[in-house]
């Protein structure tokens, strides 16, 4: 990784927040629930940017609407975040995966 990638990635992810910031107060709110929990669950794929942009637009077309956050995706805010990456690998399923391999192998 470049020295001019790490500026971009940088930019892009400024450009992310003041989007996020443009949220009415309770989007916001949510959203950063959302990024906590998906920082602690990890998906792989979170790096791309796709995941989190794609809230950020759901939420901005929810806001335009007049709804609010919790009639977008319902009251519990862990389900939501794990209904959108049920089938996407995450860094706690790999650790459980390499901590059931370790205890194998200790087994034998």
């Amino acid at each position: 990784m470049s020295i001019r990638d790490i500026i971009e990635g940088k930019r892009q992810w400024r450009a992310h927040m003041a989007r996020v910031d443009a949220l009415p107060p309770d989007y916001k709110i949510v959203y950063k629930e959302i990024q906590r929990y998906f920082f602690k669950v990890g998906p792989v794929d979170l790096a791309d940017g796709k995941l989190l942009g794609e809230i950020v637009d759901f939420f901005e077309e929810g806001a335009a609407s007049g709804r609010g956050v919790l009639e977008l995706i319902g009251e519990d805010v862990a389900a939501f975040c794990d209904e959108l990456i049920k089938d996407t690998p995450t860094y706690a399923d790999a650790y459980q995966e390499a901590a059931k391999k370790k205890e194998r192998t200790t087994e034998k």
